[in-house]
């Protein structure tokens, strides 16, 4: 993966877990949730983070993300799964 979109991925990932707050008022402005709460906030951390993903590589290798790079992606998710868990009670 190109070195730069491995850093601005890292930092979407701390910027996001620094956000929680606002993943919580999403989840809390929905009348009629499911009893894994927990489980939806980390849907959405995750389609927030691979939404982040994809965007940068259009942005910054001016094209779509390849097998390898998604895969390392998954990589990096994976290294702060437990730190994303952490931070949502999960």
């Amino acid at each position: 993966m190109d070195d730069k979109l491995r850093e601005i991925i890292i930092q979407k990932i701390n910027e996001t877990l620094s956000n929680v707050d606002e993943i919580n008022s999403i989840i809390n402005s929905l009348e009629e949730l499911p009893m894994h709460t927990n489980a939806f906030s980390y849907g959405v951390i995750i389609g927030r983070l691979y939404n982040s993903f994809y965007y940068q590589c259009r942005r910054i290798l001016k094209r779509n993300p390849t097998k390898k790079e998604f895969l390392e992606f998954l990589e990096i998710i994976k290294q702060k799964e437990a730190e994303i868990k952490e931070k949502i009670n999960f």
